[in-house]
């Protein structure tokens, strides 16, 4: 199956695997949702899913399918290379991890090895894992981390979230810390870029 809220990348993906000996492709979702009733309906052996996508994304989609499925295989096939979106899909359950730029035999090369039980990380997806501690960021943290992005003063985070600028002050300087960033800018920046947080 094929899920990507792209049409005509999503065909084109259809037309390249079905004229691939030994797969066809059986069904396509233009969004997560889309993909869990498919899957339930038709269980593929293995699904190209596509990262972010309206609605219910490709990671809240895998992990409603191995809810009812444990055994379910999927290759998360994407433009983000941030750490944190790739150890997320990976997390959720997804056994490959796929960049779109990729090479037509790499992706079929993919295809095959997670249809056989095995994981597929390339080279350069590895490599953004390598050495990687997942920042331990709390729930508020986080809330504190979207307002910073909004740029918003610790002044006006306080107001927003009903406590003292002081206490924004101590999540602001928890952040840094767990981001290993010098200031907010850069923590905002490095964020996105990991794909903690989402524009």
């Amino acid at each position: 199956m094929v899920v990507d809220d792209h049409a005509i990348l999503r065909s084109g993906l259809v037309s390249m695997i079905s004229r691939e000996q030994g797969m066809e492709v059986v069904a396509e979702a233009g969004d997560g949702r889309e993909a869990v009733t498919e899957f339930r309906r038709l269980q593929p052996n293995v699904v190209l899913m596509d990262l972010r996508m309206p609605g219910m994304d490709g990671v809240e989609a895998i992990k409603a399918i191995r809810k009812d499925f444990p055994h379910s295989r999927f290759i998360v096939l994407t433009t983000y290379d941030g750490d944190e979106d790739i150890f997320s899909a990976l997390d959720a359950g997804a056994q490959a991890y796929l960049l779109k730029g990729m090479r037509r035999d790499e992706l079929f090369e993919a295809i095959r090895a997670v249809h056989a039980g095995l994981r597929y990380i390339p080279t350069v997806v590895a490599k953004s894992l390598h050495g990687r501690i997942r920042p331990d960021l709390t729930r508020r943290e986080l809330e504190v981390l979207k307002l910073m992005a909004d740029g918003r003063s610790n002044k006006e985070i306080a107001a927003d979230l009903g406590t003292t600028e002081g206490t924004i002050k101590s999540y602001v300087f928890n952040i840094l810390g767990k981001l290993q960033v010098h200031d907010r800018t850069e923590a905002v920046t490095s964020a996105l870029r990991r794909g903690i947080l989402r524009l």
